[in-house]
């Protein structure tokens, strides 16, 4: 198995990485009150001393009292928080990784009564945490100015503390991606309706981004079609769909997309083996990671659920880099079992890579 495309430098002009090779948002659960400490130090540290190319941070939530449905899960505000965070990157650069945090806010997906602030509703554009299920009020135009400010303010806190960029979460179907899917926004002024209408929210979030930023600050931009509400969810069917989302946000300032499926072999439609990724690329010009299932022989869901997944070929996965369908690929819980899976796999040691199974997932963070 030649896998010499993976550690190919990866060079853009605002971001240099030395592989392609990326660690994708894991959602933890291990920082108390919202702060990372030191053993989230550790984790991110040991990856990046395991070779990762680029390490983008399990989702942390902006400044918005109905951002997270946990109050384990990180914050990317306040000034404590903000301390942990500021330790992380400074781990991660001293290992020689690169880092950027991805801002997140849970909107739909977020349980009710849970949380850091459990009294606060949670947000969604038109008040559906799925198609048909209407269970909060519509967000108003002076919210939504309100949530864009937040995202913006965590890129920026991001900026600051030296981080390398920043990911904005538009997936899985949470507060960005409750805008861009349909089932979710059934909206009937700017920020619903056509597709260009339902991706201004996303539109406006990156916009206040570049602006707080300026130009040289990468912002990555994360979609998927599925949702955990629905796994057979889209958000466009065709490559023309996909051009009308994804273009405006090119405009608007995103230099890399993160499109996330659940196996990354898999094509978006018919008649074409690309990939989401290989698709957005296509579409945009724009560097691309792709993501699902690298590795192993089972996607996520499977092993969410209490399953194992063994080690497998990368083959394909190579095919599709040499081909240049897509330029980054993320690898997840291949990464979690093995902290080292970078240089086991450039030293060709694919028979020491160990199995993921959930059971022992928290003893492998």
């Amino acid at each position: 198995m030649m896998t010499n495309c993976l550690f190919q430098p990866f060079e853009h002009s605002k971001l240099s990485l030395k592989n392609r090779i990326v660690m994708p948002p894991m959602t933890r659960g291990f920082s108390p009150d919202g702060v990372p400490g030191e053993d989230v130090v550790a984790y991110y540290r040991r990856r990046a001393e395991g070779g990762v190319g680029l390490i983008i941070s399990e989702g942390t939530t902006i400044d918005h009292p109905a951002a997270s449905e946990n109050a384990n899960y990180p914050r990317f505000h306040g000034a404590e928080a903000l301390a942990g965070w500021k330790k992380v990157i400074d781990a991660v650069h001293a290992a020689g990784g690169k880092m950027v945090p991805q801002i997140w806010h849970q909107g739909a997906a977020r349980r009710p009564n849970m949380g850091a602030h459990p009294e606060v509703p949670s947000a969604a554009p038109s008040g559906l945490i799925a198609p048909g299920k209407k269970k909060l009020p519509e967000l108003s135009i002076e919210e939504i100015k309100a949530l864009i400010e937040a995202f913006a303010k965590a890129a920026h806190d991001a900026q600051t503390l030296g981080f390398d960029g920043v990911e904005v979460h538009g997936a899985h179907g949470y507060l960005v991606d409750n805008f861009l899917w349909e089932g979710t926004n059934q909206r009937e002024d700017e920020y619903g309706g056509s597709i260009e209408k339902r991706a201004r929210f996303a539109v406006e979030i990156v916009r206040e981004i570049r602006r707080r930023c300026g130009e040289s600050f990468p912002i990555i931009f994360r979609f998927s079609q599925w949702k955990q509400q629905d796994y057979d969810a889209r958000l466009v069917h065709t490559p023309e769909e996909l051009a009308r989302l994804v273009k405006p946000l090119a405009d608007a300032g995103v230099d890399i997309f993160h499109c996330s499926n659940r196996r990354f072999w898999e094509p978006e439609f018919p008649g074409s083996p690309l990939n989401l990724a290989g698709w957005t690329k296509k579409l945009t010009g724009k560097p691309c990671i792709s993501v699902g299932s690298v590795g192993l022989n089972e996607e996520f869901i499977s092993t969410f659920r209490g399953g194992e997944a063994q080690p497998a070929s990368l083959d394909e996965l190579i095919e599709r880099m040499e081909r240049d369908e897509f330029d980054l690929i993320a690898v997840g819980r291949a990464l979690i079992a093995n902290p080292d899976w970078v240089k086991q796999v450039q030293a060709g040691k694919f028979a020491e890579l160990k199995p993921y199974d959930k059971a022992i997932l928290d003893e492998l963070y």
